[in-house]
């Protein structure tokens, strides 16, 4: 008896908190969405099976989580910690996206920029609710929808809420089809779901390979805080526009961007701990990541409605919602939400403008707010 009490001891059961159990079922519960609902698989089945592992306790004397210095989990856990694995991912994103819907239309990009409203109203309600402007700004990111540039942002300015807000940027990013499309139902008219928009102007080749450098050095200048992840995404873009790095631009956009997600989405989900993730906190910046997200969603739309004021060409205002950074999600919705109102009405093309825009936006905020707001 005396041995077999000594081997429970050693068991996860013997120090496994209540806590824990419930960080299991949410990991299980991410993992269900992500197969049966098909919501960001390739983000939530990751971070779903990190929280599992996150939540086996250890017992004393043995490194095993990410937060156990010298452990493997946080040898993984350091590319988040630090800020590594973001641009990367950037990086992966400007070698798998084209830019010709935005530069064939570039007023588009102003819905990208409306919908960043989100995050600087966030900012000012966390600052209400008590946290520190720098605690705020992380909190705030969360509106852009754009998963790396939050954990990027919170990894410089509130390193402690890391977890909460990767965590919340992510499960946001993964709801995008059952946030968004009540908002676009309720802001806008069937009249305006109707409109039908103009073919895009075809792109030369040579604006498609001047873009990247010039939409670099412009959002660098602008906010030099935002040169690692702007700088990473026109990167990947210049590769592969340029016609002649096309190995590396496959490289980039397959490969690399599915080994850095499959880590960073496990070493996420790792963090969360019930000791450290429960917390009021962490409750808070939920619902704050909730505004955040429904606000640049509204922005995006109703500044739409604002343009069309003073256009001849009408927008369909539900490309506005695919302001947020979730690419290519959001511009699905529109496509989702714009031909349940007329099958066809093909808007995908002309939210994919907006939506990029939304990633360089989401970005230079980013920078703003490190620049400002750096502790």
């Amino acid at each position: 008896m005396e041995i077999l009490c000594d081997f429970l001891s050693t068991t996860a059961f013997a120090t496994m908190i209540l806590g824990n159990g419930l960080m299991i079922v949410i990991g299980i519960i991410f993992i269900s969405l992500a197969i049966i609902k098909g919501y960001e698989p390739l983000l939530l089945v990751p971070i779903g099976f990190g929280i599992i592992v996150g939540n086996i306790p250890s017992i004393q004397g043995m490194s095993i989580s990410v937060y156990d210095e010298g452990s493997v989990f946080s040898f993984i856990y350091f590319g988040v910690k630090h800020g590594l694995f973001p641009p990367l991912i950037f990086l992966g994103i400007g070698a798998m996206t084209d830019f010709s819907t935005m530069l064939s239309n570039p007023k588009l990009v102003l819905l990208g920029a409306a919908a960043q409203v989100g995050i600087f109203l966030t900012l000012i309600g966390a600052m209400y609710l008590g946290f520190s402007p720098s605690e705020a700004g992380a909190i705030g990111i969360i509106g852009g929808a754009d998963g790396p540039t939050s954990i990027f942002l919170s990894a410089k300015l509130a390193p402690h809420l890391l977890g909460a807000i990767a965590i919340a940027a992510y499960s946001y990013m993964a709801l995008v089809p059952v946030i968004q499309p009540p908002i676009m139902k309720l802001l806008t008219t069937k009249k305006e779901r109707l409109i039908r928009m103009k073919q895009p102007r075809q792109v030369s080749q040579r604006e498609k390979i001047i873009f990247p450098i010039m939409a670099f050095l412009i959002s660098a200048l602008i906010a030099p805080g935002s040169v690692v992840l702007t700088g990473m995404l026109f990167f990947g873009n210049l590769l592969k526009e340029c016609g002649v790095t096309d190995r590396l631009a496959n490289t980039a956009s397959n490969a690399m961007i599915d080994i850095v997600t499959i880590l960073l989405g496990f070493a996420v989900g790792a963090s969360t701990q019930a000791q450290t993730f429960l917390t009021s906190q962490s409750v808070l910046i939920f619902g704050l990541g909730a505004f955040s997200f429904c606000i640049a969603t509204a922005g995006g739309l109703l500044f739409a409605k604002f343009m069309n004021l003073f256009l001849t060409d009408k927008i369909n205002p539900l490309i506005g919602a695919a302001g947020v950074s979730a690419i290519p999600d959001s511009a699905r919705v529109v496509q989702m939400v714009g031909q349940k109102e007329d099958p066809h009405n093909f808007l995908l093309m002309h939210a994919m403008a907006p939506n990029v825009a939304g990633v360089i936006g989401s970005a230079i905020g980013a920078g703003v707010l490190w620049s400002v707001l750096v502790p």
